[in-house]
C-alpha cells in the first residue's frame, strides 16, 4: 500500500498502524504557520514531542509541502490519510469533496465532515470528553479524567487504518468487475489471465493508469469520513447503552468497575488488578487460594456461593479481598494468579514494560533510532504456498444470509436496500465469518465486520453461557432475559446465531464443517482450546486453504505467560496503562470500561481486512496484551529520552507540558464539567478576553509558570455557566472545548451525533425499538449498514445448517 500522509495528531495512530503492516508512507507535514492558522497544536521542540514524533511517524519518508507537491505525490499513491480541523484540510475541495476522487481518501476530523459542529476543534482531551470517555475516569471526589496516552485519538486512528483497507477492498472489487466485462466496462479489451491490458479497441486503455495487477487506479475511489467523537462514543462499553436501556449511566468510581467485580488493589509493595467476576470458577478458585493461606475470613459461608448474594455484598467481599492482596507483593499476586488461571496481574510501570518476559519472548519491541519502542498491535503471518484467499462469492450467495436473516427479524434485506437506494454494497459483502468469540473484544470486532457487509455466524450455547447474555448485571434492561439484554443487543447486532454445544463430539464436528465454508474463523479462547476441537489453523487449512484464522487470546499462543487468564483490567495493568491513571502522588485508579477489549477488537479487524486486501489466508496470533502495550504511545521512549514536567496535580490532573490551560473545569449544575484545551498562543488570547482571566503573559512558558492562578480563575468563570454554554462560546471563537458528556448527553442531547445518525433504531422481536451505537466509518460510496438487531439464542440454527451443510441429522441436545 502506498500512502500519502497528511495527518496531525488526530490521525498519527493510523499512520503507525499502516507502517506496521508494511505500507510505504510519504509524509507531508503542515507548514508551522499553516498549522497555527488551522488551529492545530504548536509543535514545540521538547523531549515529549521528540518521543511522539519518533513513535508515531517511524518508518515514514518526509517531504516538505510546496506548489504542486501534494498533487504530484497523490498521483503515485493508493491512499491518502489526512487529519485535522476541517478548516485546515489540504485534500478537500471547497464543496467538501476529495481533490483526488480516484483515490481512497481517509479523513479524520474532531467531529466529522458534516453536522452542525463540523468546524469544532479538538485534541485528545476534547475528543475524549465529547465522546463520553472522560466522564468514566477519575476519582469520585475529583474531576473526570480520560484514559492516558491519547487513547481517544488512538481509537480514531485505528478506525482510519481500517477504513483505508475497506476503501481499497471496495476499489479492488470495482476493478475486478471491469476486468470481467461487468456493465460493459471491459468490452473490446484483450486481457491475459493477470488482467493486463494488451491493447485492443477497448474503452478503458485511454487516459487510465493501471498498476501491475491490472487495476485501474483512477476508478473506485471514495471519501472516508472518520469522526474522533464517534470513534470514542463507540468505545464506552456500558457508558451510553446503560442510559438507553436502563435510564442510568455509569459514574466515576476511582477504578471500581460497575458491572464486574474487578478493581485495582493495593499490594504490599505496589498494586495489582484483579477480582472475581466471570465464570463461577473465578470465585471458587480465588476462595480456595484464600482458604489455603487462612485469609478467607467469613467468605466460606455458604451464602457467598450464590453469585447474586455475592454481588450485592460486594463492598464486604472487596474489603476482605483487599486485605488478602495487601499481604502479598504485586509480583506474587500476578505470578500466583497466572499459575491458578485467575485474572490477576501486577500493575506495571512504563519503565518496566521493556523487561516484560512475555513481550520479550514474543519479540514485541522494535528499535527506533537506537531506542527501544513498543511494537505494533498487529503482526500478519508470513505468506504461505496455497494460502490465496477470499474468493468473492456471487451476489446471490453473498446476500442470501442477510436476506434470510432480515426476513426472520422483520428487517429489510440488503438486496432490497440496494435496489431502493442505488448505493453499492458494503465493502465486505460476500465475506462469511464464523464467530467463536464471546463477551466484548471478539463481539465488537465481528460487529464491525457485520456492519460492513459480512455474514457473521455466531456460535453460542446455553451450555457455555456468554456473560453478556446470561449475567443479570450485564442485561441493563429491567426485566430483560438472555435474549434481550442491552449489552448483548448492542455488541451483536447484524449477526446470525446458531446454538451448538461444543462440549459434544457432534457439536465440534458441526462447527468444523461450518468452518470449511467460511472465509474467516475468529475466536478468543485460551491457547490450546481450538486445537483440542480440531479447529486450530493447521486443521482448518487442510479443508480450507485460504481461510483466515484469528485467535484473540489474552497474551498470545506462546511465551511463558501463554496460559494467563485475562480481563480488560488485567491487560491494562500488564501494559503499563493502569499505572498512568494515577493522579500525582495517588494510587492507580484503573479504567472502568473495557478499553483494552476495544483496542484488541480494532487490531483484529485490521488484521482481517489487511489479509483480505492481500488476498491470502493465514493464522493471526493476536495478543490482546500486545495490542494494549502498543497503545502506550511514546511512554517507553520517554523513559529513555526524559519526560518534561507537566505540572499536573491531584486537583488538575490533565495538565500537559506543551499546552496551557488544559483541563476539565466545573460548570453550573451537579457534577457538570467542561473540558478546555488551549493549544496555541492565539487561542489563549481569545480565552483570556472571553473569560476575563488575567493574562500575565502570552507565551506557553509564561502561562505554565502561572498555571495555578489561571486554572483557579478559569474554574470560577466556568462554574457560573452551563457546560454547553461554555463549549459553544469557546468553539465559536476558535478555542477547543466540549461538554464532558454522560450517556444521556450523548444519546439524547448531542446535536452532532444526532445529525450524523449515530444512534440508529432497530426493531428487536422482544425488546421492540431500541437505539444502538452506530458505525464509526462513513464511506461515501460503500457505506456500512446497521439494519438488523442482535439474534435470539440459536435463532438461525436451522437456516444456517441447511444453507451451508444441507440436511444434518443431529440430536436436539447438541443444538441448544
Amino acid at each position: 500500500m502506498r500512502v500519502l500522509d497528511l495527518t496531525d495528531e488526530l490521525g498519527a495512530a493510523a499512520i503507525r498502524a499502516l507502517v506496521g503492516l508494511g505500507a510505504d508512507v510519504v509524509r507531508v507535514p503542515y507548514p508551522p504557520t499553516a498549522a497555527r492558522a488551522a488551529g492545530t497544536p504548536d509543535r514545540s521542540a521538547g523531549t515529549l514531542d521528540r518521543a511522539a514524533e519518533l513513535h508515531w511517524y517511524a518508518g515514514t519518508r518526509v517531504v516538505e509541502d510546496g506548489p504542486g507537491v501534494l498533487d504530484n505525490l497523490a498521483a503515485e499513491v493508493d491512499v491518502v490519510v489526512e487529519s485535522g480541523p476541517v478548516s485546515g484540510l489540504r485534500g478537500l475541495t471547497a464543496d467538501g469533496e476529495s481533490r483526488w476522487p480516484g483515490l481512497v481518501h481517509v479523513v479524520v476530523t474532531p467531529f466529522g465532515l458534516t453536522g452542525p459542529r463540523r468546524d469544532w476543534l479538538a485534541d485528545d482531551l476534547i475528543a475524549a470528553s465529547a465522546g463520553g470517555m472522560t466522564w468514566l475516569g477519575g476519582r469520585s471526589d475529583g474531576p473526570p479524567k480520560p484514559p492516558p496516552r491519547e487513547s481517544a485519538l488512538q481509537i480514531a486512528g485505528a478506525h482510519a487504518a481500517i477504513g483505508a483497507y475497506l476503501g481499497l477492498l471496495a476499489k479492488d472489487r470495482d476493478s475486478e468487475r471491469k476486468d470481467h466485462g461487468s456493465d460493459g466496462a471491459g468490452e473490446g479489451t484483450d486481457r491475459d489471465s493477470e488482467g493486463v491490458d494488451h491493447g485492443g479497441d477497448g474503452n478503458d486503455g485511454e487516459g487510465t493508469d493501471r498498476d501491475g495487477e491490472g487495476k485501474d487506479r483512477n476508478a473506485g475511489g471514495q471519501l472516508i469520513d472518520v469522526s474522533a467523537q464517534q470513534a470514542v462514543a463507540a468505545t464506552l462499553e456500558t457508558g451510553a447503552i446503560a442510559w438507553i436501556h436502563g435510564g442510568a449511566f455509569p459514574r466515576r468510581t476511582g477504578g471500581v468497575y460497575g458491572h464486574v467485580a474487578h478493581r485495582v488493589f493495593r499490594a504490599a509493595d505496589g498494586y495489582a488488578a484483579g477480582g472475581y467476576s466471570g465464570s463461577n470458577r473465578m470465585w471458587t478458585d480465588l476462595l480456595a487460594w484464600m482458604v489455603e493461606v487462612g485469609e478467607a475470613e467469613d467468605l466460606t459461608d455458604e451464602k457467598f456461593a450464590d453469585a447474586v448474594y455475592r454481588w450485592n455484598s460486594r463492598p464486604h467481599v472487596d474489603e476482605i479481598v483487599a486485605r488478602f492482596a495487601s499481604r502479598r507483593t504485586a509480583e506474587t499476586l500476578g505470578e500466583e494468579g497466572r499459575r491458578r488461571a485467575l485474572p490477576w496481574a501486577e500493575v506495571s510501570r512504563a519503565d518496566q514494560l521493556a523487561e516484560n518476559p512475555q513481550l520479550r519472548a514474543r519479540d514485541f519491541f522494535i528499535d527506533v533510532d537506537g531506542l527501544t519502542d513498543v511494537g505494533y498491535a498487529v503482526k500478519l503471518p508470513a505468506p504461505t504456498p496455497g494460502s490465496k484467499a477470499w474468493h468473492r462469492r456471487s451476489e446471490e450467495t453473498g446476500q442470501r444470509g442477510s436476506q434470510e436473516s432480515g426476513e426472520e427479524t422483520g428487517q429489510r434485506g440488503s438486496k432490497e436496500s440496494d435496489e431502493e437506494s442505488g448505493q453499492e454494497k458494503p465493502a465486505l459483502a460476500g465475506l462469511r465469518v464464523l464467530d467463536l468469540t464471546w463477551v466484548l473484544a471478539g463481539p465488537y470486532a465481528t460487529r464491525q465486520l457485520a456492519d460492513h457487509g459480512a455474514d457473521v455466524i455466531k456460535v453460542e450455547s446455553k451450555h457455555r453461557q456468554d456473560p453478556t447474555r446470561f449475567a443479570p448485571s450485564m442485561r441493563l434492561r429491567p426485566g430483560a432475559t438472555h435474549d434481550d439484554g442491552g449489552y448483548f443487543l448492542n455488541f451483536n447486532r447484524g449477526k446470525r446465531s446458531i446454538a451448538v454445544n461444543m462440549r459434544t463430539p457432534e457439536g465440534q464436528e458441526i462447527v468444523r464443517r461450518l468452518a470449511a465454508e467460511c472465509d474467516v474463523v475468529i475466536d478468543n479462547y485460551s491457547p490450546g482450546t481450538m486445537a483440542k476441537w480440531g479447529l486450530d489453523y493447521a486443521s482448518l487449512a487442510e479443508q480450507n486453504p485460504g481461510v483466515i484464522a484469528v485467535s484473540m487470546s489474552g497474551v498470545g499462543q506462546d511465551g511463558p505467560w501463554r496460559n494467563a487468564v485475562t480481563f480488560a483490567d488485567t491487560l491494562a495493568a500488564m501494559s503499563g496503562l493502569t499505572h498512568e491513571t494515577a493522579d500525582p502522588g495517588g494510587d492507580p485508579q484503573g479504567l472502568t470500561f473495557g478499553l483494552g477489549d476495544m483496542v484488541a477488537a480494532n487490531a483484529a479487524v485490521l488484521a482481517i481486512v489487511a489479509l483480505l486486501r492481500e488476498e491470502r489466508g493465514g493464522f493471526v496470533d493476536l495478543s490482546q496484551l500486545e495490542a494494549m502495550a502498543a497503545s502506550m504511545g511514546p511512554a517507553v521512549l520517554e523513559q529513555q529520552i526524559g519526560t518534561p514536567a507537566t505540572g499536573a496535580t491531584p486537583a488538575w490532573p490533565h495538565r500537559m507540558a506543551t499546552r496551557s490551560p488544559h483541563g476539565v473545569y466545573p460548570a453550573r449544575g451537579e457534577d457538570r464539567w467542561v473540558a478546555i484545551a488551549v493549544t496555541n498562543d492565539e487561542q489563549w488570547r481569545s480565552l483570556a478576553r472571553l473569560s476575563g482571566v488575567r493574562e500575565s503573559g502570552f507565551s506557553l512558558a509564561e502561562r505554565k509558570a502561572d498555571e495555578d492562578r489561571i486554572d483557579a480563575e478559569l474554574a470560577a468563570w466556568t462554574g457560573s455557566r452551563g457546560a454547553s454554554e461554555v463549549a459553544e462560546l469557546l468553539q465559536a471563537n476558535g478555542i477547543p472545548a466540549a461538554v464532558v458528556s454522560t450517556g444521556e448527553d450523548l444519546t439524547d442531547l448531542d446535536p452532532q451525533l444526532a445529525a450524523r445518525g449515530f444512534y440508529p433504531v432497530l426493531r428487536h422481536p422482544l425488546a421492540g425499538e431500541v437505539r444502538h451505537e452506530g458505525t464509526v466509518l462513513h464511506l461515501s460510496r460503500t457505506p456500512a449498514r446497521v439494519e438488523r438487531p442482535a439474534p435470539l439464542l440459536g435463532e438461525h440454527t436451522g437456516v444456517v445448517l441447511t444453507e451451508l451443510l444441507g440436511d444434518v441429522a443431529v440430536e436436539p441436545t447438541v443444538l441448544e
